[in-house]
């Protein structure tokens, strides 16, 4: 087994650590972040951060790189307190990752990869109109990660839209039915693929 140090982590090459460390923690997930400007132009960029925060109130969360560079995510979503998180899936993980492009702020994504926008009555902003599994939020909080200078944005849910197939009775989704992608590092996209389900752990009994 190949064992590095810190020292040698540190010495690497800028792109062959950042994929290294990016790809080590093990596969994360694979979203459109959807926001709009005061100026009706919507934007659109990968994240392969968010994760589940707590489900009373439903709450998400993703990190956001430091803002000393221009992040019109960030920009909007502060501007207008809404946000969508929409699966990448299978079919369009190209037009996905192409989003992470530096576009200007008076481009839209969603124009420039040629996905389709869909809006809710009385809620600013954008889903992707094709995605399985659309989750509209509001902007709760931000915090500060001193350490990497970057934002921890904390986002309530208040819609939730999904293709009618999915749930199973117990409320839980099937994301390998809704084909939804996986993202290894900050390149790499997988498939996933539902290798089993077990009933709620417990001392002493199998699950």
């Amino acid at each position: 087994m190949k064992h590095i140090t810190k020292k040698e982590i540190l010495d690497m090459p800028r792109l062959e650590r950042m994929h290294l460390i990016n790809s080590c923690g093990g596969v994360k997930s694979a979203n459109l972040i959807g926001t709009i400007s005061n100026q009706d132009i919507s934007n659109l960029a990968v994240f392969n951060s968010v994760i589940h925060l707590g489900s009373n109130p439903p709450m998400l969360c993703f990190m956001l790189r430091p803002i000393t560079v221009a992040r019109h995510t960030y920009d909007n979503m502060k501007s207008t307190g809404e946000f969508t998180v929409n699966h990448i899936h299978q079919d369009f993980i190209q037009q996905a990752h192409q989003t992470s492009a530096k576009y200007n702020e008076n481009e839209s994504e969603f124009e420039a990869v040629n996905l389709d926008t869909y809006f809710l009555p009385e809620f600013k902003a954008p889903f992707v109109k094709f995605s399985a599994i659309q989750i509209g939020c509001r902007f709760v909080n931000e915090y500060h990660i001193k350490e990497q200078n970057c934002h921890l944005i904390i986002g309530e849910i208040e819609h939730l839209r999904f293709e009618d197939n999915l749930q199973h009775k117990d409320g839980w989704l099937d994301l390998s039915k809704a084909k939804t992608a996986g993202i290894i590092g900050l390149d790499g996209y997988v498939a996933t693929e539902l290798l089993d389900r077990f009933a709620y752990a417990r001392p002493n009994e199998n699950s």
